[in-house]
């Protein structure tokens, strides 16, 4: 495999897995900013501390819930690059 292809192949999995690690955290703030807009609406009140503070709550509840998984992911994505780039300059 040439550097160039291994460069390519590396880029399309960097893309993937920031992907894969953002998508707990965007779809939970995207429920629940719909969440606080439909009781926003229904209840009619216009508090921007009622949109932001659930979501800031919610995204780091999640984000230490999968932080686990996020290390384990970028370690073995970065060892992989590493050990790659050994490889292919070999």
């Amino acid at each position: 495999m040439s550097i160039q292809d291994f460069i390519v192949q590396i880029t399309n999995e960097a893309i993937l897995i920031t992907i894969m690690v953002s998508m707990p955290a965007v779809l939970l703030s995207l429920f629940i900013g719909v969440a606080v807009a439909i009781f926003s609406a229904t209840t009619q009140i216009q508090e921007q501390t009622l949109s932001f503070v659930p979501k800031m709550i919610g995204v780091f509840a999640i984000l230490a819930a999968t932080g686990p998984w996020v290390g384990a992911t970028m370690i073995r994505f970065a060892a992989r690059c590493l050990g790659g780039f050994l490889d292919v300059m070999e």
